[in-house]
């Protein structure tokens, strides 16, 4: 699963990397993005790429209550286009949300489990496959949220946790976003990210608290 990331590239390297035109967000760097917040993210509406701002977790169409919304920041790539949560979005709505690592928790015997940093061994960004929705309150209000897919984990993150977010290698990011491929075509981009690529190393517990956000989080223990 995906439940924290970082994103403390700055919103003009962001929208270099994925050729954005418009950017509707201006973020701070993040080190400890969690559950119910913002978080950023790359659209193409029409013909052009936007830098937007989306909550993770994804409320439907067609929820009755928001706060569903806590408990979706995740979405098997195995089963979106059979989840009624997912399989309107997966159609029709998918972004790209940047981010330049991601944490997961080492369970181990009796002992704490241990908090580990994940990111590409050039640090470079990458994207995570996303989907997200639009949901209207009855006031009329517009919430915009969204998801992270997760897939079977690579070697390496095999080793910490059984699944992993979803990573698109950058020449499959245009195709994931083009409206015109069709679900196989989308189910074919996604597969675990190669272990050779990345790094992992154990943080500090502090990350543990959604509260702390700077930048000793990633700094090796």
């Amino acid at each position: 699963m995906c439940g924290r990331f970082t994103q403390h590239h700055t919103p003009e390297e962001v929208a270099g990397r994925f050729e954005v035109e418009t950017v509707d967000y201006l973020f701070e760097p993040r080190y400890n993005i969690a559950p119910t917040q913002p978080l950023a993210a790359v659209v193409l509406q029409g013909n052009v790429r936007r830098l937007v701002a989306f909550k993770w977790g994804l409320v439907p169409f067609w929820a009755k209550d928001p706060s569903i919304g806590s408990r979706i920041i995740n979405a098997k790539a195995e089963t979106l286009a059979e989840k009624p949560s997912f399989k309107h979005a997966l159609a029709r709505r998918r972004c790209l949300i940047p981010a330049d690592g991601f944490y997961e928790w080492q369970k181990k015997g009796k002992s704490p489990s241990r908090p580990l940093y994940i990111r590409r061994r050039d640090h470079a960004l990458f994207a995570f496959a996303g989907l997200w929705e639009e949901w209207s309150a009855p006031d009329g209000e517009k919430l915009q949220t969204c998801t992270i897919i997760t897939v079977e984990p690579n070697e390496l993150i095999g080793e910490v946790h059984h699944r992993m977010a979803a990573i698109l290698r950058p020449e499959d990011e245009a195709l994931w976003l083009d409206p015109q491929r069709t679900r196989p075509e989308l189910e074919a981009l996604l597969g675990p990210y190669p272990g050779e690529e990345l790094e992992i190393y154990e943080v500090s517990r502090a990350v543990n608290s959604p509260a702390i956000d700077d930048p000793s989080l990633i700094e090796p223990c």
